[in-house]
Order: C-alpha cells, then structure tokens, then sequence
C-alpha cells in the first residue's frame, strides 16, 4: 500500500515503518508493543498490557491464521481493567496492518461511545507511532490516503432498533471487517442479530469483539459465555487481577457487600449476577431445579395439575403441562393453532392418561379450548391474567401466579431439562411501582426488548392459579406413611411448599 507522509517523516522512514508494520497483520500484541511508547512521557511506568490483554490480543491473532469463520471475542470484566484501552488498541491495529479495512463501533448509549470508548480512542491515537496516516474526528478514524477516505475507516455508531443499516451493510470481500460492541450487554438483541447475518463475506477477515460489565444475565452478550460459548472465545476478567484497578476500593466492596453478593459479581469478578435489577426471577433458583430428580414419595400424593398456555402470536406456541407437587413436566408443544376442538382433544387426552384433579387454562386464547371441552364433558376452568389478586402484594393475577412459581423454586421445585423452559423463567422483568405492589412487565414490553413470550413459564405458573383439593388425602393415604411423615414435616416447618399446599394439608 502507498502512504502520504508526514513532512517531518523522510519517505524512507516511512517505508521502513510501513515494512515494520506489516510484519503485525495477524500479532496484535506485537503491534500494540511496537506502535507505543512503552515507559516513557506518559506511559512512564508502564512496561506494557496487562496479562489478561495480552492474552485477549494473542487469541485475536490466532484466530486470523484462517480466515473460515469470523473471530468472536467476548470479554466480561469487572470496573476499572482497562477495557476502554484494549477496544483501542484493536482499532488503531487492525486499520494500520489492513489496507481498506472497514469497521463500526458502538455502545450501549451515546455517552459510554463518545466519553469513555472514543476518548480512550484519542488518547492511543496520540500515542500512535504511525498517526500521520489517519485522520480521528468526533465520530470515525479513517485513512488520509486519497481516495481510501471512505472504504479505510471506522465509523462511531449509536444503535437503533428503527434504524439498522449501519450493521447490516457490513461487507468488505476480501478485506477486513472489525465490529466492536462496547456493554455490549445492554445492546439490543436485534441489533446482535443484524449484526450476526451481516457478516458473510468469504475470505475476509471478519473480526467480531465483545466487551462490557455482565450486568445483565439474559440477552446476547450473556449468551455467548453459555449457550453460544462454541462459536465465541470468551474471557471473564476479575478486577483484583489488573494492576490498573483501585484494590483498597474493591476491598470495601467485598466487605460491605460480600464476595458472593450481585454487586462484586457484576463490579469485581466479572461475572453474570444471580439475579439483574429488574430481573424476577433468578438464575440461581432456576439453576437448582434445572433437570433436578425427585423420589417419588416427594411428590406422588399431591394432586396433578394439567395447563394449557395457548399460543399468543403466530411465532409462539401452545405448551401443555403438568405439576404434581414439586415436580413439573412439559407433556406437549405445539406451533400456534387456533383449531380449538383439535386442541381439546389433546388437552382430553392428557387428561385422562394422567388421572388429572385439575385443568387450567389461560384466558387469553384459550376460551374456544374450554368450550371445546365442555362438549366433551371436561370441566376445565379458565384463568384471567389480569384479574384481581388474591394476594394484595401483587397487582394481579399474573403477577400472584409467578410469584407462587418463584418461591416453588425456592423450595425445592423441579423442572425437565429444557433451554426454553430456562430462558422463559429468568426473562421477565418487574416494572417498579409506588405501591410497591409486584408487576411484571407484559408480554408486549417483552417483545419490545426481542424477548419470545414466556410460554413455558407460563404452563407452570397456571398450575398456581387455584387451590386444588381433588384426591389428595386419599392418595396420601394409599402412598403409606413415607408420603405422610413427609407430609407432617414440611407442614410443620412452614417451608418447602407454598402457601397453597399448606392450606391443603392442613385440612
């Protein structure tokens, strides 16, 4: 490639460094040690990267010897490590080591972008050794070489859900493509996606880079340390380890708050927290029921509970469950169908094979299915979300029912292994009130936010709908003194059943 130099740089000088440069397009940490100043003016005392950016700069460079998937970089960290300084680093590299490299920036709001990310940017740039080849403004870094103004740069974008072009335009056949996502936690989910089917070009280098506080334990950025951890490399940065950090500061955090508290977890040991701020229901409670096996005496003399949560748009779909006691199990999935006698004669079915003391059904989309029923002679009932609740700490039925399901988990609940079971519980949010009253946020807000509605979540929270008597002394009677003894136990302890099935067994 051909450069304009600076007039104080000779042309040779400038061959010689654009020949050292080069000699970095797949070793960033080569780069980042070459390009700054290391331990003098103001990088005095600094001898370079810390280990962990070393280690994230090296992977980066491992994963460009091929170019047959895109690299994906995810890194969640704890305050204060120096994450603004490496998403610089990587920048300024891969537009010095790769002619008409193309790139967007982004965080989760305009002010983390413009006052942390690209001042970080500034800073580094002034540093660089070969700044004279670019040009930073407010909003991109791009080549001064005439003609490659447009097709050699970095652009700063804010995201939009209206408006996502800037990441679904991403093609640089036969270049280098960099996406940088800053608390890439609380960037939109769509936007991941844009992003995610944007990046197709062959033999290109495409390079994809995570990084943020796990503030947030559903979404994308958390799903590339799990579900998605095969197709990221990840890396999980506690503070305690990066010579940048305040450590006197941490230590009041760990003693006021506690070592296994949400708040170090997210600020301290870079990892996803139990519970988010507005989260429901938490990881660790769906964690411990998640595939969690039952003696039978735990459970078979409660009464079995059917549900049926109708599908509520055209990507949904109907699920049908069954609780008996602390056990829960999915007995069918179906896509949306608004056959409501086809329906019924499924729901019968079950019905029948698991001798079921109770049918509950959301009312939502699912008063055809009832009516259904009843020429089959079923008499299923009919649950309204919205109605009033019994419970005066929560603003409505719905909010009672999950609310009942939460401390089910508490409790000792089990439910099948199942990844949208899981998500469905851990996905609604509360929204905050005066009153104080719990609400969770509608199945419309969720949507907004790119979240499926939680149609498994809600088959086992209709099974807390009501109070259900049924056979249940006669079939603790017929499961001999086991289910009896454990029956009396947990009665008298007050703990580990809910409400309902203390009033039950009381009787």
């Amino acid at each position: 490639m051909m450069l304009n130099r600076a007039p104080q740089v000779s042309v040779k000088q400038d061959n010689d460094l654009l020949e050292d440069i080069t000699r970095y397009i797949h070793d960033p940490h080569g780069f980042v040690m070459y390009a700054f100043p290391w331990n003098t003016g103001e990088l005095k005392g600094e001898e370079g990267p810390d280990l962990w950016q070393i280690e994230i700069l090296q992977e980066l460079g491992n994963g460009l010897l091929t170019v047959d998937a895109a690299v994906q970089l995810a890194v969640a960290s704890g305050h204060g490590v120096g994450k603004s300084a490496l998403v610089a680093w990587i920048m300024l590299w891969a537009m010095s080591t790769c002619e008409d490299c193309r790139g967007v920036v982004t965080a989760n709001t305009e002010n983390q972008l413009k006052t942390k990310t690209w001042a970080e940017l500034s800073k580094w740039y002034r540093l660089l050794i070969n700044k004279h080849w670019f040009r930073l403004t407010a909003t991109a870094l791009f080549s001064i070489e005439e003609g490659h103004q447009f097709t050699w740069r970095i652009d700063q974008v804010t995201w939009s859900e209206q408006n996502t072009e800037a990441f679904a335009g991403l093609h640089n056949k036969e270049k280098r493509i960099l996406v940088i996502f800053d608390e890439g936690s609380a960037i939109p989910d769509l936007i991941w996606e844009v992003t995610e089917g944007a990046l197709t070009d062959e033999d290109t280098e495409i390079i994809w880079c995570a990084f943020g506080n796990p503030t947030r334990n559903t979404g994308r950025f958390k799903e590339c340390f799990y579900q998605r951890k095969h197709r990221w490399v990840t890396k999980q940065i506690d503070s305690r380890t990066s010579n940048h950090t305040n450590k006197a500061q941490i230590e009041e955090w760990i003693e006021d708050y506690g070592i296994g508290s949400d708040f170090v977890k997210v600020r301290v040991l870079g990892i996803f927290p139990s519970l988010s701020v507005k989260q429901f229901i938490s990881v660790k409670d769906v964690d411990l029921a998640y595939n969690k096996e039952l003696k039978n005496e735990t459970y078979n003399f409660a009464p079995v509970i059917l549900t049926c949560d109708p599908a509520w748009e055209g990507d949904d779909e109907l699920v049908i469950g069954k609780r008996q006691g602390l056990k829960f199990d999915i007995l069918e999935v179906i896509p949306k169908n608004d056959n409501d006698i086809e329906i019924a004669s499924i729901l019968a079915r079950h019905e029948d094979e698991e001798k079921a003391d109770a049918v509950f059904i959301d009312a939502g989309y699912g008063t055809g299915i009832v009516s259904a029923g009843r020429t089959l002679r079923r008499s299923w009932r009919l649950v309204w979300f919205n109605e009033a609740s019994q419970d005066k700490g929560c603003l409505n039925k719905r909010a009672e029912m999950w609310n009942k399901m939460r401390l089910w988990l508490k409790d000792g609940g089990s439910i099948p292994k199942d990844q949208i079971l899981y998500n469905d519980l851990i996905g609604p949010e509360t929204v905050p009130r005066i009153d104080g009253k719990i609400q969770l946020e509608s199945k419309k807000d969720m949507k907004k936010r790119k979240q499926p509605s939680p149609n498994r979540a809600d088959a086992l929270a209709l099974s807390f709908a009501y109070p259900v008597l049924g056979e249940v002394k006669e079939r603790a009677r017929r499961t001999n003194k086991i289910a009896t003894s454990t029956l009396a136990r947990r009665s008298k302890a007050n703990k580990g059943w809910n409400g309902e099935y203390q009033e039950v067994y009381a009787n």
